[in-house]
């Protein structure tokens, strides 16, 4: 049963990956753009039905050029983004088919996510209608100020760190998006704001998000080793 829709979100502008000539996305990591890996494993799952990569109006003309093979293999369909990630998934959802039953959003940025995971997140979310990936933080937490003096150390017990995909009954995301407020980070708070709960899955620290090229030294390590051992939580 193919009811699941993906949005991977790649329009952003990757300020902090400080390079002159890819973006974070679009960069090599063992051998294939960053964004393709999580492709690949939508695209191989038996639910997922549609993929849309939201890309950055400037990056049209290159993504056709480079990756067009790529984005037919793997049935990736293109959207332009817009200057705010919500922008972006707002675009992208005008696309879904209308048949589908779950929209999932993922960071295309995150090449490391495993099929155990994303299943883990499905039933999550096929039970309750809205569900992310996320991971209780386990380090003392501290709060600075605009000098980067510590102002006090905030209390860990109950929070998570969101990952993605961030997966929902499609009429709720829809639903959510077209009464969102102000500028969401993420699109858990879109659907908080509209009154939904939302469950946390515990995803694994190796589903790392690439911001700049350390990070991406540390995804390709990860990327190295079988998925079952990057789901292990003592890998």
């Amino acid at each position: 049963m193919k009811d699941i829709a993906i949005i991977l979100a790649a329009a952003g502008k990757s300020s902090r990956f400080r390079d002159p000539y890819f973006k974070k996305v679009f960069t090599l990591a063992s051998g294939k753009p960053v964004w393709q890996h999580s492709a690949q494993l939508f695209y191989e799952h038996p639910r997922v039905a549609q993929i849309i990569m939201a890309i950055s109006t400037e990056d049209k003309e290159m993504v056709i050029e480079k990756y067009s093979g790529n984005l037919s293999m793997l049935g990736v369909e293109i959207v332009l983004g817009g200057d705010e990630r919500f922008h972006s998934i707002r675009n992208a959802l005008e696309k879904v088919r209308p048949e589908i039953k779950l929209i999932g959003v993922h960071d295309a940025a995150r090449p490391c996510l495993t099929t155990q995971s994303f299943d883990a997140l499905i039933a999550a979310a096929d039970r309750t209608g809205a569900a992310i990936l996320a991971s209780p933080i386990r380090a003392t937490v501290k709060r600075c100020g605009s000098n980067d003096q510590i102002s006090e150390t905030v209390a860990r017990e109950g929070l998570w760190q969101a990952q993605t995909p961030q997966l929902f009954e499609a009429s709720i995301l829809k639903t959510a998006y077209a009464k969102m407020k102000g500028k969401p980070t993420d699109d858990s708070q879109v659907v908080e704001q509209s009154g939904v709960s939302v469950l946390c899955v515990e995803g694994p620290q190796t589903n790392i998000k690439i911001t700049t090229k350390e990070d991406l030294k540390i995804a390709e390590s990860f990327l190295k080793v079988p998925q079952r051992t990057r789901d292990n939580p003592f890998f």
